[in-house]
């Protein structure tokens, strides 16, 4: 299996394309938008001459890397020859259907088609294809080059032997794979959301502000950065979707996002994609402040 196609070119995109590369898979990056290919083929190029700034990757390395990846606007096209697709799309599922929907007609049969949802059922996304025994999830962390682990998460029909396949391509990968089962949230996001919004929820209350709710949590809980940061990091819109598919798919008030996080994704106030959440990201990190919105 050496023949990968990748749906999406957006963060989580790039940087599975990326990996894969780096590892000798052949990898098709297929987006509607050549645009964004040109945008996700030019983060790949700033994180592997990062790589090679610190010693990880050498320039001939880095080349190999790039020669592996071939970008299509075209999914059809895109699709010819390949043994594994991950699709890499915005969190939405009417979308996420669409394209499984599309990558069960373009694929030949044998094809494993794994999704990189963060809390979407894969079951949901299988039921949408003729083969949902080869439909699995393969949830990589942002940023993907860096990240180790890989939410390997099974639908109702995923068959141990697709499942063992991709736990071991993400060990090819020099990543460690986690099998979980399909529930909402999976393991990761149903453990780290309900702490992102509890963050929120202290700060609406006025409990605290945004330095020191993620201070207590860096300093005292040894986190590598706080959780309001973490959410601006994630995306706040994606923060509230995988609340959503929490809270819907528990039916538990605890899950319920908080007031505030749906208003700052109304008025558009998303994290570091959109330059403002918790935090102003318009200098980068090295210069984070805390948004206008928030200051004392």
């Amino acid at each position: 299996m050496k023949n990968v196609a990748v749906i999406g070119s957006g963060t989580m995109g790039n940087g599975i394309a990326h990996v894969f590369a780096q590892f000798g898979y052949a990898v098709s990056l297929i987006d509607i938008s050549q645009s964004a290919l040109d945008k996700g083929m030019a983060t790949i190029h700033k994180n592997l001459d990062r790589q090679v700034a610190k010693g990880s990757l050498t320039e001939e390395e880095k080349s190999q890397t790039l020669s592996n990846i071939t970008a299509f606007t075209n999914m059809e096209e895109g699709l010819k020859g390949i043994d594994l697709v991950v699709e890499a799309a915005t969190e939405n599922i009417d979308l996420k259907l669409k394209i499984f929907t599309q990558l069960d007609e373009l694929t030949e049969d044998h094809v494993i088609l794994a999704s990189n949802t963060s809390s979407i059922s894969i079951t949901k996304i299988a039921s949408v294809t003729k083969r949902p025994e080869k439909v699995i999830g393969m949830h990589f962390m942002n940023p993907v080059p860096v990240m180790k682990l890989v939410e390997i998460i099974r639908g109702y029909s995923t068959t141990d032997e697709v499942t063992n396949q991709i736990m071991e391509i993400s060990r090819r990968l020099n990543k460690v794979p986690v099998e979980v089962n399909d529930y909402p949230g999976f393991i990761a996001n149903r453990i780290l959301m309900p702490m992102i919004n509890e963050a929120i929820y202290s700060l609406y209350e006025g409990v605290a502000g945004v330095e020191e709710i993620d201070t207590v949590m860096k300093l005292g809980m040894a986190h590598p950065m706080g959780p309001l940061q973490l959410a601006d990091f994630i995306g706040l819109d994606v923060c509230l979707a995988i609340l959503h598919v929490l809270h819907d798919g528990f039916g538990n008030p605890k899950y319920a996002p908080c007031p505030l996080l749906v208003n700052m994704v109304t008025a558009g106030k998303k994290g570091v994609k959109s330059g403002e959440g918790f935090y102003s990201w318009n200098h980068g990190t090295k210069d984070l402040i805390v948004a206008p919105n928030f200051k004392k």
